[in-house]
């Protein structure tokens, strides 16, 4: 059945941190607290967080979760000083600007394809910042857009994703979800009965079969024949 909806995350998905969130974003941060932070080791810190980040029980949406998260990359980069903890919290903080976001070359094409097909899009994030304002920021052509800390709930619980379709006023079955995480992407859409797609841009989950390397590779997969 061709959906009616495409509902996407944000991050690593539509947009990626501009350079203030990346390694010399950290180094000079870290620099304002007294911090020696080493960037190339960005990447190895940024894993073993992600390998120790617990969620709420309940997967109520929790800023110290995110604040304690980027804390641990802080320390994993070198920065093992009394200023981690408040270096952390403006981190934390820098995440929710929108202008510290890049939209990916393919976000605006593949959203105006989908648009020329008649359907109807949302935003669907773990995220602090305000996505409505997010949206107008980076003028995205979007129906809805809902994140975590504004419902209350973080993916993947089922209550974010049936939020987001009562917006559209769309079944889940009706619907598919794209983002770049198995679990609260894929898995939590799927829990509700939505289709979904793994964006997978580095081509590290080469076994799932509804993966994407691109968002180029969307419109093919729903079906969706190209203009002539």
């Amino acid at each position: 059945m061709r959906p009616r909806a495409v509902l996407f995350d944000v991050d690593f998905t539509l947009v990626k941190p501009g350079a203030d969130l990346g390694p010399e974003g950290y180094r000079r941060l870290g620099e304002r607290y007294g911090l020696t932070i080493a960037p190339e080791r960005y990447g190895e810190a940024r894993e073993q967080a992600l390998r120790h980040l617990q969620r709420h029980p309940e997967l109520e949406h929790d800023d110290e979760i995110w604040i304690a998260f980027t804390e641990r990359i802080i320390r994993g980069m070198g920065g093992e000083a009394e200023g981690a903890r408040a270096c952390a919290e403006e981190m934390t903080r820098a995440w929710e600007h929108h202008a510290n976001f890049d939209l990916y070359e393919d976000t605006l094409p593949v959203l105006e394809e989908l648009r020329r097909h008649g359907l109807r899009l949302a935003l669907v994030s773990n995220t602090g910042r305000n996505l409505e304002e997010f949206v107008a920021h980076h003028r995205l052509d979007v129906d809805a857009a809902l994140g975590s800390r504004t419902h209350g709930r973080t993916k993947p619980s089922p209550s974010i994703f049936r939020a987001v379709l009562e917006l559209l006023d769309v079944a889940p079955e009706a619907a598919v979800m794209v983002g770049d995480s198995l679990e609260d992407d894929v898995e939590g859409a799927r829990a509700l009965g939505m289709r979904a797609f793994l964006l997978d841009r580095e081509d590290r989950h080469p076994e799932i079969e509804d993966r994407l390397p691109t968002l180029l590779a969307l419109p093919a997969a729903l079906g969706l024949e190209r203009p002539g």
